[in-house]
């Protein structure tokens, strides 16, 4: 069955794919929509609502996440992609990042990842996953992206970055929320 997903992330449709396996995932960029809500799950419908426009009769997703910096109070929040101004910039962000944080000893974060789903018969659900843990001093490990090199999960001595997508997935904002959205699809193994 085909899951259409309101992206252009390549990333992100590699990690969907992996973890809703037996689905086709079809990328559909919502290309010029403004993310304009001020949290996660109303940017998420904000693209579900364009694309499902264009696919009625068909399942349609859209995610909105970022990183939640407990010192920088929720921030880069909802404006993780464009931390460092536009375009999105992941070396430039990260580096914002790590200057903002400089000299502070509280570097609790989570990742949120807010889904918003449609259905075929229009019905609209909304799911959200979330991955407590802190940010490095450094960037460590060559997987994943955006902001992976520099969260570590709560119960690893290792990044995001450093751990294998089965490992990440296993564990992740993403792979908590997506778990949801398997049972929301009939597809929950």
């Amino acid at each position: 069955m085909k899951l259409y997903v309101a992206t252009h992330n390549a990333h992100k449709i590699r990690e969907i794919g992996e973890i809703l396996a037996g689905w086709e995932i079809v990328p559909d960029d919502p290309e010029g929509v403004e993310e304009n809500a001020p949290d996660f799950i109303g940017n998420a419908l904000i693209k579900v609502r364009v694309i499902a426009a264009r696919h009625r009769g068909d399942w349609c997703m859209a995610d909105d996440s970022g990183l939640e910096v407990k010192a920088l109070d929720g921030a880069p929040g909802v404006r993780s992609a464009r931390y460092a101004g536009e375009p999105s910039n992941t070396p430039n962000n990260n580096a914002l990042l790590l200057k903002n944080l400089v000299g502070v000893s509280d570097r609790t974060a989570n990742f949120t990842c807010a889904i918003a789903l449609v259905a075929p018969d229009g019905t609209e659900h909304t799911v959200e996953g979330k991955c407590f843990g802190h940010i490095a001093e450094t960037p460590s490990g060559a997987a994943g992206f955006g902001y992976d090199p520099l969260f570590v999960p709560d119960g690893h001595a290792k990044s995001f970055a450093d751990l294998t997508a089965e490992e990440k997935n296993a564990i992740s904002h993403r792979g908590r929320a997506l778990a949801e959205v398997r049972q929301l699809l009939g597809t929950d193994k």
